[in-house]
């Protein structure tokens, strides 16, 4: 996805050497990283001050920045000196990465490096300090091999940016009996991030200022082109475009000193009536130009999306972790034809949010069902209900994630990879099957256990690696996932 709301990482290189060991181990070193990288297509800027010491690691860091270099790999070619390259880390702008030269390309007399020990010293430094830094699962490697975890680093580095860059806007209080969709703003302050909080009537007052914008009939015709013809309202496209101009507009107007946003909207119980619609289907096209509009003022939930939306570079979505899957439905369609049981499986749904290019080509612009029973008369026509983008997930990987500040202020984060599984639901909304090894006991476990929302972000892909580096990276100390029965959770009963 190109998106001018997700940040364009510049990864820069940049090696240390100890004084007592030959410099031109850090230097060839660096220079084979750089042409592995060349030869895999993933673009670095090779600094070529080999940092010494703290005068090297001042030159290095302007260079750097000169360089318009927004993440860095600190590159142990040697054991390397503690001080200058853990300031390095202190010093740089962005996200930093360190990993360690594995030996093999000399002798072990005159060409030994000794990284591998310096990697330790390295890392007690960087506690000392007290700096942040990205350590792969196994830092040490030959050129190619670092090569592949420096591309690993750049959606982890893309989204740390995105964190700290973002700015979270919302309109209205969350509803009532909602409580669980918002939560103490405290967390997002301590990652950076920032909260512009208004009123749902802020946002009527700027809609109803966007009647007769002129760029209304071009967004209606990129709508009815986007749907296909009997898939969509005519009569619903002018005002439902009037509201995604407002939302654009909102956001470039109010990013302020940021330079991504998420919103957080109130979409219940009054919106419909006084817009003439329901948010959704637009909410699904801001998400998939990679601006999330997380429903019911969930904060979290659109925080949550906006780092899978780095982290994958592809459109994400928010829904509820919703109901399970019918005891019919699994003997008919997934029994025998996938390796998991009915409590691997639940039904993930939301009225509409999700972009139409991760749908089923059944979908369509629709009614809310359960709002039509709350809001207009019984028996009659949907109006002011529709808008919603209906139809069936479409089969992919998924990986179902969230980031929550809990009632206590603690941040904590959920991650569970799985699949959106080719079964007909036949059900209404924007809803598919899903499939999460160990489902159940995750259910009961984590997410029961630990007081999580109904919501969950869901990015379409196997991203799991990459978000729990996101989380570690942001200090989320309670990561959880779905453990496997050879691992028991701690509440889980070993009698059961």
């Amino acid at each position: 996805m190109q998106s001018a709301n997700i940040p364009e990482v510049r990864l820069g290189i940049v090696a240390v050497s100890r004084d007592c060991f030959p410099i031109a181990l850090s230097t060839q070193r660096r220079q084979n990283i750089a042409a592995a990288c060349k030869a895999k297509g993933l673009e670095l800027y090779e600094c070529p001050v080999t940092v010494e010491n703290e005068n090297d690691m001042k030159k290095a860091v302007a260079d750097l920045r000169a360089a318009g270099c927004n993440a860095l790999t600190v590159f142990l070619g040697n054991f390397g000196p503690e001080t200058p390259e853990t300031l390095l880390a202190k010093y740089f702008h962005g996200p930093c990465m360190f990993v360690a030269a594995a030996e093999g390309d000399g002798d072990l007399i005159n060409g030994r490096g000794d990284a591998y020990c310096g990697m330790l010293n390295c890392s007690y430094n960087l506690g000392m300090r007290h700096l942040k830094a990205y350590i792969p699962e196994y830092p040490v490697g030959t050129a190619e091999e670092l090569a592949d975890k420096m591309a690993e680093f750049v959606p982890v580095a893309r989204a740390i940016l995105g964190v700290r860059g973002l700015k979270i806007i919302t309109f209205g209080p969350r509803p009532q009996d909602f409580f669980a969709c918002n939560a103490p703003i405290k967390g997002l302050y301590e990652l950076g991030v920032e909260v512009e909080e208004n009123s749902e009537l802020d946002l009527l007052v700027s809609y109803r200022k966007h009647a007769n914008d002129p760029r209304i009939p071009e967004v209606c015709a990129d709508m009815a082109a986007e749907m296909g013809e009997g898939k969509y309202y005519p009569d619903l496209l002018a005002r439902m475009a009037q509201f995604e101009l407002t939302l654009l507009d909102w956001a470039e107007e109010h990013k302020g000193s940021r330079k991504y946003v998420a919103f957080a909207d109130k979409c219940w119980p009054a919106f419909p009536e006084e817009f003439g619609f329901e948010p959704c289907y637009v909410n699904s096209r801001l998400a998939a130009r990679g601006i999330p509009v997380a429903c019911e003022v969930d904060i979290y939930g659109a925080l949550s999306e906006y780092i899978g939306l780095c982290v994958s570079g592809d459109a994400v979505t928010l829904l509820d972790i919703n109901n399970s899957v019918p005891g019919y439905i699994y003997k008919e369609d997934i029994a025998g034809k996938f390796n998991y049981s009915l409590t691997d499986t639940f039904m993930g749904f939301h009225c509409g949010n999700t972009p139409s290019c991760k749908m089923c080509a059944d979908r369509a612009v629709k009614y809310q069902l359960i709002q039509h029973r709350l809001l207009e008369p019984e028996g009659s026509e949907p109006d002011f209900t529709r808008g919603t983008l209906e139809g069936d997930i479409a089969p992919s990987d998924i990986t179902f994630y969230r980031l929550q500040c809990d009632s206590e202020g603690v941040l904590r984060a959920y991650i569970a990879q799985g699949e959106v599984l080719p079964v007909a639901t036949r059900s209404f909304g924007g809803i598919g099957v899903f499939a999460i090894p160990e489902m159940g006991r995750f259910y009961r476990h984590v997410l029961i256990q630990k007081r999580y929302p109904h919501h969950g972000a869901v990015a379409f892909a196997h991203c799991g690696k990459a978000l729990f580096e996101v989380f570690k990276y942001l200090g989320v100390q309670d990561i959880a996932y779905n453990q496997p029965k050879a691992l028991p959770y701690p509440t889980e009963n070993p009698f059961a």
